[in-house]
């Protein structure tokens, strides 16, 4: 198997506070290769964000990266600061933010932005830029692309921002893109599409893509595996089809349950009882153990396996043990 694009080895990100230190990330490890989708999936405050944060280096102090590696192509990155991070950027790692509006200048038409990040990471002319601008809104479907690349963000739908966005993610070329929650502000149709382009384009350029997200429909959809987050902690990693057919994971296997489907028609959804455990207060042994149907009394004092990337699949003392489906 070839080196992958992205290698993150124990990572833990930390934040001093007055009442101690808290850890939203908390020891992650995972691996993703040239033209895979890995989904990062998992309630709010699980760590996912910031975990793609880390990456790319946008962490907001006193939060900082107090443990392990993160590696794009082979070359250590979360020891670079300042204008070594920033020409990685666009570079090597490209970011598609949830809200497409805030994330374009409002001020600038969308083909100098993308100009503009070209001329930064690309030893090209400016003419060649402006062609190229044309060219990677027509590869994500904006229609009329030789036109509308002289008009500004606010007259673009949400879904053509979004596409727009991603055209920048992508204009420098990178090698990985993070994609964080980048289909929360569209409707289910524009959803769709913005996962099949993402899909087409990190299938012919071969990028690897961090899809960060909550809803397991768009992880069935467009992920080749998938990594469940729970506390700053990896709780499952695996193949798509694998974890979501038959999860070893309680929480993962909640996550399904609470997923509606048209195969269960009438039924209740199940819910997981309680709530994410703050950081300042996370529970002795497994976080997960207050919420857990299968709770055992080795779970309140042991925290269970780690998960290693290709070693292991569910951080779990008592794992569901059932089949995938075929």
């Amino acid at each position: 198997m070839s080196d992958p694009v992205l290698s993150i080895r124990d990572l833990t990100v930390e934040i001093p506070t007055r009442h101690g230190i808290l850890r939203p990330v908390d020891g992650v490890s995972y691996d993703i290769a040239a033209g895979e989708i890995l989904g990062v999936v998992g309630e709010s405050g699980a760590g996912k964000s910031m975990a793609g944060n880390a990456v790319i280096g946008l962490l907001n102090p006193p939060a900082h990266i107090a443990k392990g590696e993160i590696r794009v192509r082979g070359t250590r990155v979360d020891q670079l600061t300042g204008d070594a991070m920033r020409r990685l950027r666009g570079k090597e790692i490209g970011m598609v933010f949830q809200d497409p509006l805030t994330s374009l200048n409002p001020l600038l038409r969308i083909g100098d932005q993308l100009t503009e990040t070209m001329l930064a990471h690309l030893d090209i002319s400016r003419t060649e830029a402006d062609r190229r601008a044309v060219a990677a809104l027509e590869e994500v479907g904006i229609p009329g692309a030789a036109e509308r690349v002289g008009s500004y963000p606010h007259e673009f739908s949400g879904g053509m921002r979004q596409r727009v966005v991603i055209a920048l993610a992508l204009c420098a070329e990178p090698s990985l893109i993070i994609a964080d929650e980048p289909t929360t502000a569209l409707d289910v149709s524009v959803q769709a599409q913005i996962i099949a382009l993402l899909k087409k384009l990190c299938r012919e350029r071969g990028t690897a893509v961090m899809l960060i997200t909550h809803d397991m429909g768009v992880i069935a959809e467009a992920a080749d595996r998938v990594a469940v987050m729970y506390a700053g902690q990896l709780a499952e990693l695996g193949p798509v089809r694998d974890v979501l057919t038959a999860p070893h994971h309680p929480y993962t296997d909640g996550l399904m349950g609470s997923t509606p489907l048209a195969s269960r028609g009438k039924d209740r959804l199940h819910q997981i009882p309680g709530a994410m455990p703050r950081l300042d207060a996370l529970p002795e042994g497994c976080a997960f153990h207050p919420r857990c149907p299968r709770v055992q009394d080795a779970c309140r004092v042991s925290p269970g396996p780690r998960i290693e990337d290709g070693a292991g699949r569910a951080a779990c003392l008592f794992p569901m043990t059932r089949e995938a489906v075929a």
